[in-house]
Order: C-alpha cells, then structure tokens, then sequence
C-alpha cells in the first residue's frame, strides 16, 4: 500500500505529460497541414510565372517548406513513439509493482548454454532496431530505411516487427514516398491490428492519401480507424481530420 501511495503522484504527473505530448503533436499536425497549404499556390505560381528570376526563386521556397514539412513530419512521429513508450512503461511499472506486493520467490538458476545463446540473439536484434531508430531520429531516412528493410529479412519472428514496419513507412513518409509509405503502414494494420502502432498506421494511411488528394480513400480510412480504435490518440486526431474534410 505505501509503494501505491508513492506512485500516485508518479501516475498523474505521467498523465500531463501524455496530454501534452498528444497537445504538442496535434500542433505539428496543424504545421504540417498549413505548410503543405502553402506549398500548393507556390507550385501554381512556378508554373505561370514567365521570369526565369522568379521561377528559381519560388522553386527554391518550395523545397524550403517542404524540407520544413518532411522535418515536422518526423518529429510527429518521435513524439508519437515517445507517447506510446511512456505509456508502455507505465504499464510495466504497475504490471511490476503488481508482482511485487504479491510476493515473488524465485531461486536464482545459472542459465543454460542454449539460453546464453538466446539471449546474445535478442541482444543483437535490439541494438540493430535500436540503430535502425536512432537513424530515423537524425533524418538520416534513408539510412533508416536501409536499416529497417534489413532488420525485417534478418529478423522474420521479431517481436518489433511491428514497429519496424511502422517506422519504415514513416521514414518513406517524410520523404514524401507515399506509394512505399503506405503498403507498410497497411502490413502494421493487417497483420498486427492488436498492435498498439496500428491505430497510428491506419492514421498516417489517411495523412498519405491526402497528401494523394484522394479525399474519398482518406475519409474512409479514418472511418475505419474510428471504428476498430476508438479511445486511443490516433481516433482523436482522426476525428479532427475527419471533421476538416468533411
């Protein structure tokens, strides 16, 4: 009782923060939308402007504001990643605490070699995720989606399958390569729609085909995210994103 009543303030304090982590990337997703607004009427002026001078010149704000869009793009989704490990860590805090208070009364066993070996395998595949990770995080995408597309053949059985998927297609995402971006949120979806990345995939699916101007396939798509995930950060979003199209 007195470990509960020491993590009460541990379990609010870590709920503000998930209320602004999802406040903060509400606002990137504004940012992104009003700079991709913004790049369109650019794009129309290129294309009527006679002045050599000028064609050059708003070229050259349109590959500003779309480098500006890929960058937001990819801190969407470290806040997303961010967002759900804190949550998982917070499960894994009462999940241990649980046990905890229970009693546990385990003898330690030396391990046995196939195990040793076991766990050397797990190590190698976490830091090769890790790596792969790490490359998103610096921008580095398309050393990422080497990493990531070689971490999926290496490691078939992965636990982070998942989550590999799902980041290669957000690294295809910020390089505005949606035709790639999105059959890999869809392996999420299909394959692991129990995974807590598939509400975000079926999210960035939408985000892609409306970057496709395909309103119809996105209106659907995040009819079908509010459906099958209803109470979970990406619905809320999507509810926005709905209301705006409709």
């Amino acid at each position: 009782m007195a470990a509960l009543f020491f993590l009460a303030p541990m379990r609010a304090h870590a709920l503000f923060e998930d209320t602004d982590a999802r406040r903060e990337i509400l606002k990137l997703r504004k940012q992104v939308e009003d700079l991709s607004a913004r790049v369109d009427p650019l794009t129309a002026r290129t294309e009527n402007k006679a002045d050599t001078k000028s064609v050059l010149n708003l070229g050259s704000e349109i590959d500003r504001l779309r480098t500006e869009i890929a960058n937001l793009r990819g801190q969407i989704e470290l806040l997303s990643n961010d967002l759900a490990n804190a949550q998982r860590r917070q499960r894994d805090l009462y999940a241990d605490l649980d046990q905890r208070l229970r009693g546990l009364e385990s003898k330690a066993v030396a391990p046995a070699p196939a195990e040793n070996r076991q766990a050397e395998l797990a190590e190698g595949e976490q830091k090769a995720f890790d790596a792969a990770l790490a490359q998103f995080k610096a921008a580095d995408y398309a050393a990422a989606i080497q990493s990531l597309s070689a971490f999926l053949q290496r490691y078939p059985e992965s636990a982070y399958l998942p989550q590999a998927y799902f980041w290669l297609g957000s690294s295809h995402f910020a390089r505005q390569d949606c035709s790639l971006a999105i059959p890999a949120y869809q392996t999420v979806v299909t394959r692991f729609s129990s995974s807590a990345r598939a509400a975000d995939a079926m999210l960035n699916i939408a985000s892609c085909q409306l970057e496709q101007r395909d309103k119809g396939a996105a209106r659907e798509t995040l009819e079908k995210l509010l459906a099958k995930y209803p109470n979970t950060p990406a619905a809320t979003a999507g509810r926005e994103r709905l209301g705006e199209i409709r």
